[in-house]
């Protein structure tokens, strides 16, 4: 693919930046900078409103559905600029995952109900995929889903889910057939998370911060309706569905803009002799995080160009969620340790922008710590670093 920016890509990209300046509040802007993680719901929200009455919320949806239609240079430039203008991020569940397995996979009358309130941020979704003991190995979950008439009764218990406190419905993967081989017997259910039955208990995570939850299924009645597809062809769906997770999953507008925020910070601190940045040893480790970083940038691009011409992300997808992961962690490392002592003295409360108290440190060293925290389960998220390698080895390499 040509890699130059056209006369037209430059002025999408003026178009982009005047968008984010009339729209995005210098307050929201705040808010991310300090804690990306935890954008309230209320401004995660009115943002997505903003994108989406501009008809930008779905660039990678076909245009039938309410996509964009640009071409991937153009997407690329609006991931770009949407990291570099500390834009909250959207909530990938809906837009990103559940929403491509309804317009692929579902009925009419799925895509009727579903994808309008996707698209507008009306209703928010959840992931119901991880369960005690089956994490990584996900195929092997127990969340049992017996058809009870024209309703399935759901029993068991999911965890990690991220955001379900915050959520609307949630994609489910439940067992409907415990005698067959463990892929083979799985349903893909859509469920209304105040359905009686259904409950959310919050996980505070190591940052001290609520993003992840369990949820509880007693006996919860779930129509026939809901279901994607056929009974016990779940895992089809679902593969489809993490393919689509593990492409965006990379990150590469916000690594990017990490790395500028790192370089920018060692400048200013302090090291023998100079700058933070005048050290060999510490530049260096930055110019390979580059390196690394400018790999995946071009594998993002070559499979997003796949993607534009009507494929759809296969195993292959499974390097980009290494590699994002990988270099995100590598990058929040760095962050703290240019920041060094200031970087420890952790309170959860002043990543607010509303904290009523100064920084133990100098203001670009809060929320470095909460970020380097949480993001810890960036490796394991979405399906194990471990496992995407079994993946590629199986499905890519053949061996």
């Amino acid at each position: 693919m040509d890699m130059l920016f056209s006369h037209e890509d430059l002025a999408f990209r003026e178009e982009v930046r005047a968008f984010f300046k009339e729209n995005l509040p210098e307050t929201v802007r705040e808010v991310v900078r300090r804690t990306p993680s935890y954008v309230s719901k209320s401004d995660m929200v009115a943002w997505h409103k903003a994108l989406y009455k501009r008809g930008w919320i779905a660039p990678a949806w076909p245009v039938e559905y309410g996509g964009t239609g640009w071409s991937v240079t153009q997407r690329h430039i609006f991931e770009e600029e949407y990291s570099a203008n500390d834009a909250p991020r959207i909530s990938g569940f809906g837009i990103t995952m559940v929403g491509p397995v309804i317009y692929t996979f579902g009925t009419q009358a799925q895509k009727d109900r579903y994808l309008p309130s996707i698209l507008s941020g009306d209703e928010l979704w959840c992931q119901g995929y991880s369960e005690p003991g089956s994490g990584s190995d996900l195929a092997s979950l127990q969340t049992r889903a017996v058809l009870d008439g024209d309703e399935y009764v759901v029993n068991g218990q999911k965890i990690w889910t991220s955001q379900a406190h915050k959520a609307d419905l949630i994609f489910c993967l439940t067992r409907t057939d415990p005698d067959v081989k463990k892929q083979e017997g799985i349903t893909f259910l859509l469920i209304d998370m105040k359905t009686k039955g259904l409950t959310v208990k919050p996980i505070i995570s190591m940052d001290g911060g609520h993003y992840l939850n369990e949820v509880f299924f007693d006996d919860v009645r779930v129509p026939v309706e809901n279901r994607i597809g056929e009974e016990n062809k779940g895992w089809t769906y679902a593969k489809f569905l993490l393919g689509h997770e593990r492409t965006g999953i990379a990150g590469v507008g916000k690594s990017k803009q990490k790395v500028k925020k790192l370089k920018q910070i060692a400048e200013i601190e302090r090291a023998e002799g100079g700058s933070l940045l005048d050290d060999h040893g510490f530049k260096s480790r930055i110019s390979k995080v580059e390196v690394s970083l400018s790999a995946l940038e071009i594998t993002n691009l070559r499979m997003m160009s796949a993607l534009a011409g009507g494929g759809n992300p296969g195993p292959e997808s499974s390097t980009l969620k290494i590699s994002g992961t990988t270099i995100e962690q590598e990058l929040n490392e760095l962050l703290v340790e240019a920041m060094g002592f200031y970087a420890l003295p952790y309170d959860a409360s002043m990543v607010r922008p509303d904290a009523n108290e100064p920084p133990v440190g100098p203001d670009h060293s809060v929320g470095l710590m909460s970020e380097r925290l949480l993001r810890r389960a960036a490796s394991i998220y979405g399906g194990s670093n471990e496992i995407q390698r079994n993946v590629i080895a199986k499905a890519v390499l053949g061996l």
